[in-house]
């Protein structure tokens, strides 16, 4: 378990240097953290992913949107809270509540270990600059 954290993170580092196709690996990597925390069964996988890609075309959807009309955060944030319990009965066709609950907690934690990988790079960036400059 500890090796396949490892090994997840330091493809995150790596993740985090490449720009030219940042969306679809962060994905995949999104896909790889979420697969691994639902340990889902063959059956499961072949229900569940459909309604994923739904449930992350819906998403992507509302971003977009926030761009376009420059919508507030909070009705950004209602949106996807109605996307979410929408979605909360279709992958009950797919997972127990369990592992519904564990799907949207690992959401939340990818995007934080994300953030937190983020802020540990940009940290390191300007040490060594700063080390440069001495």
């Amino acid at each position: 378990m500890k090796k396949y954290l490892l090994i997840l993170l330091l493809a995150f580092g790596f993740l985090v240097r490449v720009h030219a196709q940042d969306g679809q690996r962060l994905e995949a990597y999104k896909i790889a953290y979420l697969t691994k925390k639902l340990d889902l069964s063959p059956e499961e996988a072949k229900l569940f992913w459909p309604i994923y890609n739904k449930y992350t075309g819906d998403i992507r959807s509302i971003r977009e949107e926030q761009k376009e009309k420059n919508s507030t955060e909070i009705e950004v944030e209602e949106k996807i809270l109605v996307v979410r319990k929408k979605y909360n009965g279709e992958f009950s066709k797919a997972l127990s509540a369990e592992k519904i609950n564990t799907f949207f907690r690992s959401e939340k934690d990818f995007k934080t270990e994300i953030q937190r990988v983020l802020q540990e790079r940009r940290m390191n960036r300007q040490q060594n600059k700063r080390g440069l400059r001495d």
